[in-house]
């Protein structure tokens, strides 16, 4: 039998706040355990919450950068649930009248098509905390880290409009590429700074009837997604044509192990027992207050790769990877004004630079090149001073921190020689040291000699130690050689 696969996602976003929600704590990642939860966090008695003013902003221009409706009155429920880590016993969040409403982001697939996906709302709400465990089971220790808690987040709910595990990442990552360009989250994955919950069902291909979905909670990458995603579809298909039934249920991905297991029934929203919050008013936000923060709305990843492509001459592709991270898109622009050349500047930063990055797992925040060292490579490569190959030998230098691309040079003596008197010498000696190959090359046909010509650059390079530059060296091989015939 064949099947549909039927996915939604709830996004939750950290908003980038220097406080919390409801207190004055502070939100900075890193601190020691329990020392950031003060008592609003832990609705200590006596204490009222003071919602975050910059916190509504942001879930406002989140709405605006999806052309959503604006809830211009929300309100704040109390949702009670009993986890280790949620210190009150309930979580102050939005049901009936979120802040941000029905919206749509439209994601770009492999093969080049886009699709939109509707949001049907985004809503405010705090964090838990954490639960830390160490050791296995019955000889390990668990602890609570109530730092997170009470950090503001936006829960952004999807309609169940995408049907494959490209889609969603694609989804995920156009998720991330608005919410870090406008400024409102940090895009910090491994520290939970965004984490998505994955509803995954299946049906028989072509029916309007979905079938029963799981929620696979807590995924912090691209990639964890996608693994967990496919793994769940596999799981629910094998599962249903060897007679049995998918039960609805929350469950759990471990992208290190690669296994997923289920961690509880899924409960319903009944089970919650929501209730309106006695210690917060309704949310008013005035047109005015709207108007404004759309006119100083940060530059969005779409409008960017258009920029780029006309402002740079980019391709599409280089201007999407560039423009899609706020980060990546800075980091560029930097490097292109430093050096005065653009496409190599992006040439090197989604090629070399990227690739290491990845290969390292940092972001571009933490990259050990700086925009300006890159830009001095580029300088260096643009004028010929140094070859492809030895750029990339300077690059892992700069990575290692020895220092600018000029002190490298100078100090691994890797100058290209572009010196055309010292080049035509290397070459006639070259030439000189092997009659045999002249002899070969002479009386080859054309389309051999073309090939043959490898053999004399390698010679020539090797003499060089590498340093010479390898287009003058092959006009002056090929005019010497051509004399010969």
């Amino acid at each position: 039998m064949s099947w549909d696969t039927v996915i939604g996602l709830e996004v939750h976003v950290q908003l980038a706040t220097k406080t919390k929600i409801f207190s004055g704590a502070s939100t900075a990642f890193g601190a020691e355990p329990n020392t950031q939860a003060c008592a609003i966090d832990l609705a200590m008695p006596g204490t009222l919450p003071v919602l975050n003013k910059q916190a509504v902003h942001y879930a406002v221009m989140f709405g605006l950068a999806i052309d959503a409706e604006i809830g211009k009155e929300s309100a704040f429920e109390r949702k009670n649930y009993f986890y280790p880590d949620l210190p009150k016993g309930y979580q102050t969040t939005q049901l009936e009248k979120p802040i941000v409403g029905r919206g749509n982001v439209e994601i770009q697939l492999a093969d080049g098509s886009t699709k939109t996906i509707r949001i049907h709302h985004a809503h405010l709400e705090e964090d838990a905390g954490k639960s830390l465990h160490e050791g296995d089971f019955r000889h390990g220790v668990s602890g609570i880290d109530l730092n997170r808690a009470g950090t503001p987040l936006i829960e952004i709910v999807s309609e169940p409009d995408m049907s494959s595990a490209e889609e969603a990442v694609a989804f995920a990552k156009k998720l991330h590429s608005i919410v870090t360009s406008i400024g409102i989250c940090d895009g910090e994955m491994s520290q939970g700074s965004m984490r998505f919950d994955v509803n995954v069902s299946v049906k028989p291909r072509g029916s309007d009837i979905l079938g029963t979905r799981t929620e696979t909670k807590n995924l912090n990458s691209f990639k964890f997604m996608e693994e967990a995603i496919a793994r769940e579809v596999e799981r629910q298909i094998d599962l249903i044509e060897d007679g049995g039934t998918v039960v609805q249920e929350t469950r759990l991905y471990n992208g290190e192990t690669k296994t997923a297991r289920s961690m509880r029934s899924k409960e319903e929203a009944n089970d919650y027992r929501y209730f309106p919050c006695p210690d917060l008013l309704p949310v008013v936000v005035s047109d005015e207050t709207i108007e404004e923060l759309r006119r100083a709305m940060p530059e969005l990843p779409d409008a960017r790769q258009t920029r780029f492509v006309e402002q740079y001459a980019l391709s599409e592709y280089d201007a999407g990877v560039l423009g899609a991270d706020a980060s990546m898109a800075s980091y560029f622009e930097t490097a292109a004004a430093a050096s005065n050349n653009p496409k190599l500047a992006a040439n090197w930063t989604t090629g070399e630079l990227a690739a290491r990055l990845n290969n390292e797992d940092l972001s571009i925040a933490k990259s050990p090149v700086s925009a300006e060292q890159l830009a001095g490579l580029i300088v260096r490569i643009a004028d010929n001073s140094i070859s492809g190959k030895m750029a990339k030998e300077v690059f892992d230098g700069i990575w290692s921190g020895e220092g600018s691309a000029d002190e490298i040079i100078e100090k691994r003596g890797l100058k290209q020689v572009s010196d055309s008197g010292a080049l035509e010498q290397m070459v006639a000696e070259v030439l000189t040291a092997n009659p045999a190959m002249v002899d070969d090359y002479i009386n080859s046909d054309e389309a051999k000699r073309k090939k043959k010509l490898g053999g004399f650059m390698g010679q020539i390079m090797k003499a060089s130690k590498g340093q010479a530059n390898p287009q003058q060296v092959n006009q002056i091989l090929a005019k010497k050689l051509n004399e010969l015939l």
